[in-house]
């Protein structure tokens, strides 16, 4: 589960490296993020000449926690680290043309399909 204030990696090539989660969508009391659900983000470090910049607010999708996930099955989930995706905006694809690390299979069934393309391993 993901706060507000958390800081996690971006797992694409848009520009940033590390990212901070200051606001979870879906209603106005929601405290915590899960995968597959979006987040708005700041850019926290970002590589030069990119089209992410530092200090950037965007959209994104949280595509791994730290904190376990229980599946349909019963079984739970967990990864090494927080990660995000950034999204166009508006839209549900992702801003850049490449993901990195693996992604959970939950994200295609919340309609993040192109993500899922994307992705080198789907868990």
């Amino acid at each position: 589960m993901i706060q507000e204030g958390t800081w996690a990696k971006i797992a694409d090539n848009a520009g940033g490296t590390v990212a901070k989660i200051f606001k979870v969508l879906g209603s106005s009391k929601k405290r915590y993020a899960s995968l597959g659900e979006r987040v708005i983000i700041t850019v926290k470090v970002a590589s030069p000449r990119k089209g992410v910049k530092k200090k950037d607010v965007h959209e994104a999708v949280v595509v791994r926690t730290r904190s376990a996930f229980r599946r349909a099955d019963g079984s739970y989930i967990r990864f090494d680290d927080n990660a995000v995706v950034i999204l166009e905006k508006g839209k549900m694809d992702p801003k850049a043309g490449r993901v990195f690390g693996p992604m959970p299979r939950e994200l295609a069934e919340k309609g993040f399909q192109k993500i899922i393309s994307l992705a080198q391993e789907v868990i």
